[in-house]
């Protein structure tokens, strides 16, 4: 299998990058079905995505099938954990544990692509020191000691609204380059940290229209 050198990725459009997480699942599930080499129709049969799509995608960096063959199954999995960072363990921090926060500590999908949360911090004293899900949580005013000592890169925001800027601010002051934000309320940080909100009310808003649209139809 072929593999040129990768174009850079300001060439990249972030709805790519997007899609080769998917890619990535689709390609492990196949992989547990004991595939070894797969048409891009396979990969993206139940993703609601075209093949031309998917290839367009993966023409970003190189050439990584054969035509009339098909793609290795192996070979790309272990390509796109390359391009996506998550050929090695990626530390993760939460900030903020109340039902959200202690939610995503208990999530187990993390770990299937790589993702391990170090540490988790809090405010409460009522939470502080206690272990969950096997992560302590630390006292929030600890934040830059622990995040440095740990070399940790990602973070996940689950602090109220009103908190959120100042708490993103101090991330990036310890060292944190991407920031997953679940606070309902833009981040106005530094160019070259990378923020990606996840705000389930607008969603919600999102789904309810188009669900509205066709029903009306």
């Amino acid at each position: 299998m072929k593999m040129s050198k990768k174009k850079k990725d300001y060439r990249i459009p972030q709805e790519t990058i997007r899609r080769l997480g998917l890619y990535l699942r689709s390609l492990r599930k196949l992989q547990q079905q004991n595939f070894t080499v797969v048409s891009s129709s396979q990969i993206t049969s139940h993703l609601n995505i075209t093949p031309d799509q998917f290839r367009k995608d993966l023409s970003y960096f190189g050439s990584l099938g054969k035509r009339g063959v098909g793609y290795s199954v192996d070979a790309l999995i272990k390509h796109l954990e390359r391009v996506l960072g998550v050929d090695a363990e990626c530390k993760i921090i939460v900030v903020g544990v109340g039902k959200l926060g202690s939610a995503l500590l208990a999530y187990p999908g993390f770990q299937n692509f790589n993702f391990r949360i170090v540490a988790a911090f809090d405010n409460d004293i009522g939470k502080i020191g206690r272990v969950w899900e096997g992560v302590k949580i630390e006292n929030i005013l600890n934040m830059e000691e622990v995040v440095r000592s740990l070399g940790v890169k990602l973070a996940i925001l689950t602090v109220p609204a009103d908190a959120a800027q100042q708490v993103a601010e101090k991330l990036v002051a310890c060292g944190v380059r991407g920031i997953l934000n679940f606070a309902p309320t833009n981040l106005n940080l530094p160019q070259g940290i990378f923020v990606l909100n996840v705000d389930m009310a607008t969603e919600l808003m999102f789904l309810t229209y188009f669900s509205r649209k066709n029903l009306a139809g």
